[in-house]
């Protein structure tokens, strides 16, 4: 291979193909300071047990397809380079060409772990790490239409001895089959189940019909408990259908230290350094408040069977912690002449709550921050050109909304982030993101609703696909809130107990507002009766759409009683 500033030159039966040039590769906007000392946190490898693995960002151009005919929308498939002494690759690595080039696999190396056993005598003399047994190709662009690829490509499943696992595949732009030490598979018990996830390519081959498949992976075992570790390489098949076991596998986690994860110092290091601004929308009047000037303020804790509320002390210490979410207790507003103003929240004091928890089995740190609002507002649904302001549905009281910054922690950059969206969400890889002050990401937060966007826009939930929907507007404004500064940490379980003191509130697993009372029915009706009959059918199954807690029929849970305190986002 040649290269020629930028452009690569690949020689393939003897024909020399100009290609497009490599993405641009990706940097965060301002260099990365030097991180506490402490741990294992970013010092470039992670111990599994007895495999430590370290994460290579170099790779070569081996294959690109071109499917829409527009090169810049193809995607290309590239082996990694520079692996250092002693460590080998587990597979190859597949990047989009319409994205800035960023992206990782892992390489391995075995090693002894004195809690382990010494490696040469465990699991019945089986070394950590072998090269295939042979390889099997899995489809090949030979009679697919040619002008959709850069050559010929070559996709090849390694065959894995008895007692070990393949965890990526190897592509060449050549018909022979790879050298066996191109890869190494890895030792079955080391190794946990993964999952497709995003597709990334879909062809037919141009005589015999044969789909074929490139898929992103993902640990089937995600969240705080998962042990599933991604090695960044792909999936690829012409007969798999989703819900079937993979040809292929992940690493696992073995090392229950999580070593590599950030200890205190480094946590705020990581906050002070990436924590992003909130800006709320201009015209957004429910704004957020600290919990505790929300119960300063007024917040009434109810009971089921007595009609008067009882005071919540600034702490919270008289809530009731633990059990479940049963409707015993709820919390509201105050009932005097408080209400109106306490809804509006306090910006001053504002702040956002953070839960630090390991992610891709430690090999990832997730910093969810979570932000309070007093009250959630009602809607508004877009029908066409038409904005119609709805009078009660969606509003509750409180709202508990939050977004997850997910950091490496083979280096402590900034991988990706999560934007919560009422009962669901999207994550957001950081070359997709806006950035004020350096590595500072921006979250819009909605006007009323709250949901967190990665851009500022209209955003129509729901939508139907003739432009019904209910509006999400974000927009900046002088309504931010600073998170790399205001900020409280309320939970880390990995540092062990005693190193972070949980607030009581956290504890509350009941209703954060009360059920509303009031008809939605009748008001969706009585919106519906108002359209044109094209719009009706339309924007009724919009309505049945919407999340519990869109619905305004009760105020949410706190942030210990969501599915992804423990779990993995939703994705």
């Amino acid at each position: 291979m040649m290269m020629l500033w930028g452009w690569k030159c690949f020689h393939w039966s003897g024909v020399c193909d100009l290609l497009q040039p490599q993405p641009e590769s990706f940097s965060l906007p301002a260099p990365l300071p030097d991180w506490p000392q402490g741990g294992g946190f970013a010092d470039g490898t992670i111990k599994l047990g007895v495999l430590e693995v370290c994460h290579v960002t170099k790779f070569e151009l081996i294959w690109g397809c071109n499917l829409s005919g527009d090169k810049k929308k193809g995607y290309s498939f590239y082996k990694p380079v520079g692996i250092p002494d002693g460590f080998f690759s587990l597979g190859h690595y597949c990047q989009s060409n319409e994205k800035p080039f960023r992206g990782f696999v892992l390489v391995a190396r075995e090693v002894f772990n004195s809690e382990l056993g010494d490696p040469s005598i465990d699991n019945l003399h089986l070394p950590a790490l072998r090269s295939p047994e042979n390889y099997t190709l899995v489809w090949s662009s030979d009679d697919a239409s040619a002008e959709n690829f850069d050559g010929c490509g070559y996709f090849w499943l390694p065959q894995p001895y008895e007692g070990y696992k393949a965890l990526g595949f190897v592509v060449t732009n050549k018909p022979e089959k790879p050298q066996l030490e191109e890869l190494k598979c890895v030792r079955a018990d080391l190794t946990d189940e993964c999952e497709a996830y995003n597709l990334l390519v879909h062809t037919t081959s141009k005589f015999s019909q044969v789909p074929f498949g490139v898929w992103s992976t993902r640990p089937r075992h995600r969240g705080m408990l998962g042990k599933g570790v991604s090695t960044g390489s792909f999936f690829c098949s012409s007969y798999w259908s989703h819900g079937e076991e993979l040809d292929i596998v992940c690493l696992k986690n073995l090392d229950c230290s999580l070593h590599a994860m950030p200890n205190l110092d480094q946590i705020h290091a990581l906050i002070r350094h990436y924590g992003p601004t909130i800006f709320f929308h201009p015209e957004e009047v429910y704004l957020p408040s600290s919990v505790s000037w929300f119960f300063r303020n007024g917040a009434l804790l109810y009971k089921r069977g007595e009609s008067s509320g009882q005071a919540i002390d600034a702490s919270g210490t008289n809530l009731p912690a633990g059990g479940s979410n049963d409707g015993e207790y709820w919390i509201d507003l105050p009932c005097d002449s408080g209400r109106e103003s306490v809804r509006y929240g306090n910006l001053e004091s504002a702040k956002l709550y953070v839960h630090v928890k390991p992610a891709i089995g430690g090999t990832f740190t997730d910093i969810a921050m979570w932000v309070f609002c007093p009250f959630n507002g009602p809607a508004t649904l877009k029908v066409g050109l038409m904005n119609i302001a709805l009078s009660k549905i969606g509003q509750h009281v409180c709202d508990w909304e939050h977004f997850t910054l997910r950091l490496s922690n083979f280096t402590g950059e900034l991988w990706s982030v999560y934007f919560s969206q009422h009962s669901g969400g999207k994550w957001v890889d950081a070359p997709d993101l806006e950035f004020v002050e350096g590595n500072k990401a921006i979250i819009y937060s909605s006007k009323s609703g709250h949901a967190s966007f990665p851009h500022p826009g209209i955003y129509i939930q729901g939508s139907s696909g003739f432009g019904i929907g209910i509006r999400n507007d974000a927009a900046r404004s002088d309504y931010c809130v600073d998170s790399s500064q205001q900020y409280e940490i309320i939970a880390a379980e990995y540092l062990g107990d005693g190193v972070i003191r949980e607030p009581v509130w956290l504890q509350f697993m009941r209703k954060w507002g009360p059920t509303i009372v009031y008809d939605s029915r009748t008001e969706m009706d009585r919106i519906i009766k108002r359209l044109p009959l094209m719009f009706r059918y339309s924007v009724e199954n919009v309505f049945t759409k919407f999340p519990m807690e869109l619905s305004g029929e009760e105020g949410p849970t706190g942030p210990k009683e969501k599915n992804y305190w423990i779990g993995d986002e939703r994705s």
